[in-house]
């Protein structure tokens, strides 16, 4: 049985509401991208108490989490809220002269030919 204020950390990650699902948690903690108080986890069932520190690698994003109490549920995002007090870095600014998405430049007459060119070239290979 597992000491008083003591959770595994796939469970909380599921009831924090971190990740969408409690296999999903189990897959981060077993990969690594989990750290309590700054040590790796290898497995899904290390443990986890109030006062720990979480830091949570998720894609793109680094989540620092303080663990204020252990989960019950998986309830609303309200109540998940309340299990961790969050300590993550603000993300980079992002320069406004920069487009959110470059848009890809062709030159007229690169790349696959269109329809009506494929038919003009077969009908020259036929002759």
């Amino acid at each position: 049985m597992p000491a008083e204020g003591r959770q595994r950390i796939d469970k909380w990650l599921f009831f924090s509401r971190a990740v969408k699902s409690r296999s999903l948690g189990a897959k981060l903690a077993q990969l690594g991208r989990v750290r309590i108080n700054g040590e790796k986890t290898s497995q899904a069932a290390d443990s986890i108490k109030p006062g720990d520190i979480l830091t949570i690698t998720l894609d793109r994003r680094i989540l620092v989490y303080k663990v204020l109490a252990p989960g019950t549920r998986r309830g609303p995002a309200e109540e998940a809220r309340l299990l961790y007090e969050d300590l993550s870095p603000e993300p980079a600014p992002r320069d406004p002269a920069l487009p959110d998405a470059l848009v890809p430049v062709r030159e007229a007459g690169s790349g696959r030919p269109t329809k009506r060119q494929r038919r003009e070239t077969d009908r020259l290979r036929d002759r």
